[in-house]
């Protein structure tokens, strides 16, 4: 797939818009740690698309889970509870893209712009479960 034009500078231009520092992961909170990666995802994986993205929470969750983490464990039905209200059998990441384009046609690819959005909602989505779940804790 190609990489979708733009994607990477405009997370590059957030990223020094909000004043982003790489830090060190180490004595990072996940949600410290998933905002580092929110600002400048494509340091991370080569270059920010919603494939790659997704992937790469994948694999934390599942090293997050691996090494005694919460990873995104509840993140699915935290998406279901509070933004879908109803049941789906698709994981997290298609219910974000549902989320974020509710009209979407399911049968074409994502324009560069849908893939921003959704990589925008994802990224909002998910630091607003990671401090609510903090809240909790």
């Amino acid at each position: 797939m190609e990489k979708p034009a733009g994607l990477d500078a405009h997370f590059a231009r957030r990223a020094r818009a909000s004043e982003w520092k790489p830090t060190a992961p180490d004595g990072l909170t996940e949600r410290e740690y998933l905002l580092q990666f929110a600002a400048r995802p494509g340091m991370y994986i080569g270059f920010t698309t919603v494939r790659g993205v997704t992937c790469f929470l994948n694999g934390y969750d599942y090293a997050a889970r691996r090494t005694g983490g919460r990873g995104l464990d509840g993140f699915r039905e935290w998406l279901l509870a509070n933004h879908l209200r109803r049941e789906s059998s698709l994981c997290w990441s298609g219910l974000v893209t549902q989320i974020a384009l509710p009209a979407r046609n399911n049968e074409t690819d994502l324009s560069p712009e849908q893939e921003l959005r959704v990589v925008e909602v994802l990224f909002d989505l998910l630091d607003q479960f990671l401090a609510e779940r903090a809240d909790v804790v």
